[in-house]
């Protein structure tokens, strides 16, 4: 139905309300109904696709394509299709689609040369972003897009050790589940499936980690327009409990320095359990004046702060003559400590420091100093403890 049509109906049909004659009214009835007629057969005339079928290029087109594609379109000959669509608004129009090795490109006109035209340039375009490498093209296979969560935004917001924590944790019991699977492949019952497998076997600290990576993972995915939706949300776990840590009672201290005597492992133990650091501080210790100073592993953003922690009276004849201490691995540390004290784990050492904290009535201000808790965005503004006002705090931690 074209302008013209739809005028001539329009006329005639205002022409029939305005007719007082019998017969005029009857013969304009007639043209209308035949008016109606022709423009069904009209419309009847034009489907919206005519058909879709492959489409072959010639060589003088081929050589315009980049090299990436040459030699597929010459050889295969017809690895895009053409898609002719016919209606009463565009009269005609062309659409050629090309969808392989990564690739979905789409170009249309009003003529078939036109839509060959638009294609092979968008084909030049789509060449140049696959080999720029200043384009920062987002991934769109799980594992990929993984990589890349992980050193964008992951690697920025935790502390070494945590990122190389869950990276292992990713790589071990989810990376290879998923290999060269779309992002948005992924749903609720496959993630599901992976945490019903491990908390069969108990171990809910695992099936934690896990969820946690695919909610963090997949929720930046929803940022980024790859998928609308987080399928983690509307998964269930059992949420691992975690136990809090256990002082050491008097007689456990002395049995952990009397039974590493004579070894590099009772300096060790002896810092840990008079500064409260956490154990993956220790490689950050160094020893200025009568302070322990180490790198506070709790600071998020990739801000780095450390702590002041006085050298206790208790620790002083295990610091004499030395400058410098020569951490093993953590390993090596935890398990020499639970050769001696088994029913503990190495962190309560941090416990027993904070608890003597409390007991001896180290002022707050100066607990959370040397401990490394933070005092909230305000207190570190306003707050530069002295360490004078330290060390006099820490003159009452004895026991």
């Amino acid at each position: 139905m074209n302008a013209e049509q739809i005028i001539l109906l329009s006329q005639k049909l205002v022409m029939l309300s305005l007719a007082n004659d019998n017969n005029k009214k009857k013969r304009l009835e007639n043209e209308i109904a035949l008016l109606n007629s022709e423009l069904s057969d009209s419309a009847g005339e034009m489907p919206k696709t005519v058909y879709c079928r492959p489409l072959k290029f010639t060589d003088k087109e081929i050589s315009k394509m980049p090299k990436t594609f040459r030699k597929e379109f010459r050889i295969d000959g017809c690895t895009a299709h053409v898609r002719k669509r016919s209606d009463a608004r565009y009269r005609c129009s062309y659409e050629i689609r090309y969808r392989r090795n990564g690739y979905n490109i789409t170009a249309s006109a009003r003529t078939l040369e036109a839509a060959k035209e638009n294609f092979i340039q968008k084909l030049r375009n789509a060449d140049n972003k696959k080999e720029n490498p200043t384009t920062n093209k987002v991934p769109t296979t799980f594992n990929e897009f993984a990589y890349f969560w992980f050193e964008n935004y992951h690697k920025r917001k935790v502390i070494i050790d945590t990122y190389k924590n869950s990276l292992g944790v990713f790589k071990r019991h989810i990376a290879q589940r998923f290999v060269n699977e779309p992002i948005k492949n992924i749903n609720a019952k496959d993630i599901q499936d992976i945490l019903d497998e491990y908390t069969a076997q108990g171990k809910y600290k695992t099936v934690e980690d896990i969820f946690g990576l695919f909610n963090q993972i997949l929720t930046y995915a929803v940022k980024y327009g790859l998928i609308v939706h987080n399928p983690a949300e509307i998964v269930f776990y059992k949420r691992h409990e975690r136990k809090h840590g256990k002082a050491l009672s008097l007689d456990e201290e002395k049995k952990l320095l009397a039974e590493s005597a004579g070894t590099h492992y009772q300096l060790m133990f002896a810092v840990a359990l008079y500064t409260g650091l956490r154990p993956n501080e220790f490689k950050t210790v160094e020893i200025r004046g009568n302070m322990i100073i180490a790198k506070n592993s709790k600071r998020r953003n990739g801000e780095i702060a450390y702590k002041r922690i006085p050298i206790l009276k208790m620790l002083k004849p295990y610091l004499d003559g030395v400058d410098k201490i020569k951490w093993v691995k953590l390993d090596r540390i935890r398990n020499k400590f639970r050769e001696i004290l088994p029913n503990h784990k190495l962190y309560d050492l941090r416990t027993t420091f904070y608890t003597h904290c409390q007991i001896c009535g180290i002022a707050e201000s100066a607990r959370d100093e040397m401990v490394g808790h933070s005092g909230g965005i305000l207190k570190d503004t306003y707050t530069d403890l002295p360490d004078e006002f330290l060390l006099k705090e820490a003159e009452k931690m004895v026991w």
